[in-house]
């Protein structure tokens, strides 16, 4: 059973979903004007349209491929930290030993929080701000305390 959680979410503006319904627009926006320039003899507005849409598509497909990534951490109740990491849709779970966890920040202002335990590191905080970084470190730290003390 999970005692406590945490969802560190990729700060993403818009949905893939909304993403595809403002990509339909654009483009209607785009071959409209297209086809009137190429039907006063301009062809080659057509074209550059085309390569546009298609350019504009691949950037919106790397966008939409990695606005769902995430870092899940859950406190176990056997005594373990389990840390997912989602990255275009590849899960990779890591089952930390809250016993003999260390927590190492790294100093710079883009350092990653370093998560180990017998042998196995894992780093988080990719999607967090500086001080979101101290805060989550903060709360880890005081939940790995308390289940450290008797009857917790």
């Amino acid at each position: 059973m999970i005692k406590r959680e945490w969802d560190l979410r990729r700060n993403c503006a818009i949905a893939p979903r909304q993403l595809g319904f403002f990509y339909m627009i654009l483009c209607a926006t785009s071959m409209a004007v297209a086809i009137a320039f190429t039907l006063r003899g301009a062809w080659f507005v057509l074209l550059f349209a085309v390569l546009e849409m298609s350019a504009v598509a691949v950037a919106f497909l790397i966008y939409a491929r990695h606005a769902t990534d995430r870092e899940h951490i859950a406190m176990l109740d056997d005594d373990y930290l389990l840390v997912e990491l989602i990255q275009a849709q590849e899960i990779r779970q890591f089952k930390l030993d809250l016993r003999s966890i260390r927590i190492a920040v790294q100093e710079t202002k883009k350092g990653l929080i370093g998560l180990e335990a017998l042998g196995t590191r894992v780093e988080v905080g990719q999607f967090l701000t500086e001080w979101k970084r101290r805060e989550f470190v903060r709360e880890l730290k005081q939940e790995i305390q308390r289940r450290s003390l008797p009857g917790a």
